[in-house]
C-alpha cells in the first residue's frame, strides 16, 4: 500500500528519542572552543538547528508532542536542559550514567508503560540526519500500521544502500511471506560492520542498512528484554514500584551502579531476528552522521538540494 493512502490514528502512538550518548565520534567537530566536548545531539552539526530539535521536529509528524519522551544522561544536563526547557518532567528519563542503548531503551519502555501499557512507540535515534523528512515519516506511519495489524512484529526501518557502508550494521532481509500489506520483510539476521568486501556483497543482495528506528507495541518491546536479557528486565522490575516517586532517582542511581554496559542491537534484536520485521525505505537522504566523512557527505547533499530548489 502507498505511505500516502495512509490516515494515521495517532492517540495510540508514543514515542522515544534516544538522546544518551556521548557522541565521541565527533568529537573533533563538535567540541567548543573552551575545549568542552558537547555530545553531537545538542550540536547545531548542520545548519542552525540543533540534532535533537531536528529529530523532535520530525517525530512530531506522527507522534503527538506530549506523548515523546526522551532518554537522556545526568551527566549532560547542561546541555539537553535549555533545548528541553518546555518538556514535561514526566517525558524525561535521566539516567544516572551512560550504560548503553540496553538499558536506556528498558528504562524509557518501563517508565512509558506506567501511563500508557498498550501504545505502540517509535524509537528514534536524536543524531541522525534527513534530507526528505516527511517521505521518512510516511514510511514511521506505515510502520505503526503494521504493527497495530500484527502485534507481535517489532519493525524497524531499513535504508536502501547507495555505497557498501561497513561502519553501519546492515539488515538481511528474508523472502516476503505474504502476512502483511506493508511492503516489510521478515529478518534473516543482521550483519554489523562488515568488511568492505562483505559490504559489496550485502548491497548486492538488497541488504539494508540498519537505522535503528523501529516500531513495535509497547508488551512486545518489553517481551524481547523478557526473552533476550532476563536478568537485565529482572533487575529492573525490582526497581518498578520506584517509578514516578521521590525515591526514583536513588534507586535507580543504585541499579546503575551495578550495571554492565550492554547493546540493544547486539544483545536483543540479533537473538529476537525471527520476531522482527524490517520496512525498506529509499531517497530520504539518511546518515547516522557519525564520522566527520558523513558530516561532509551530508552537507555537500545539502547545499545541492537548496540549489536545486532556488534553480
Amino acid at each position: 500500500m502507498n505511505p500516502d493512502q495512509i490516515i494515521p490514528d495517532k492517540n495510540n502512538r508514543a514515542a522515544i528519542i534516544l538522546a544518551g550518548g556521548d557522541g565521541t565520534r565527533l568529537a573533533q567537530l563538535t567540541r567548543r572552543a573552551d575545549g568542552v566536548h558537547v555530545p553531537k545531539q545538542f550540536c547545531a552539526v548542520l545548519g542552525k538547528v540543533p540534532l535533537l530539535d531536528q529529530t523532535r521536529a520530525r517525530v512530531s509528524l506522527s507522534v503527538p508532542s506530549e506523548r515523546v519522551s526522551f532518554v537522556l544522561n545526568k551527566n549532560h544536563e547542561r546541555f539537553f536542559s535549555p533545548l528541553l526547557a518546555g518538556v514535561s518532567p514526566e517525558n524525561l528519563i535521566i539516567q544516572p550514567q551512560n550504560r548503553g542503548t540496553a538499558p536506556a531503551i528498558l528504562y524509557s519502555l518501563l517508565r512509558l508503560a506506567e501511563s500508557a501499557p498498550r501504545v505502540s512507540v517509535l524509537l528514534m535515534p536524536s543524531d541522525h540526519h534527513v534530507g526528505d523528512e516527511a517521505a521518512l515519516m510516511k514510511c514511521v506511519d506505515m510502520a505503526f500500521a503494521e504493527v497495530e495489524e500484527h502485534p507481535q512484529l517489532t519493525v524497524l526501518v531499513g535504508i536502501a544502500p547507495d555505497e557498501p557502508e561497513t561502519a553501519y550494521g546492515w539488515i538481511e532481509p528474508a523472502p516476503p511471506t505474504g502476512m502483511g500489506r506493508w511492503k516489510t520483510l521478515p529478518v534473516r539476521r543482521f550483519w554489523e560492520k562488515p568488511s568492505r568486501e562483505v559490504a559489496r556483497e550485502l548491497m548486492a543482495t538488497g541488504c539494508l542498512w540498519n537505522s535503528f528506528m523501529m516500531v513495535g507495541q509497547l508488551p512486545t518491546l518489553l517481551g524481547l528484554f523478557i526473552l533476550a536479557m532476563p536478568e537485565l528486565y529482572v533487575s529492573f522490575s525490582k526497581v518498578r514500584p520506584s517509578l514516578g516517586t521521590l525515591f526514583e532517582e536513588k534507586i535507580f542511581g543504585r541499579l546503575y551502579q551495578r550495571l554492565r554496559p550492554s547493546d540493544f542491537s547486539r544483545q536483543v534484536l540479533e537473538s529476537a531476528a525471527r520476531s522482527l520485521s524490517v520496512l525498506p525505505v529509499s531517497n530520504v537522504g539518511w546518515s547516522d552522521l557519525g564520522e566527520p566523512r558523513r558530516v561532509a557527505r551530508a552537507l555537500a547533499n545539502l547545499g545541492a538540494r537548496q540549489r536545486e530548489a532556488a534553480a
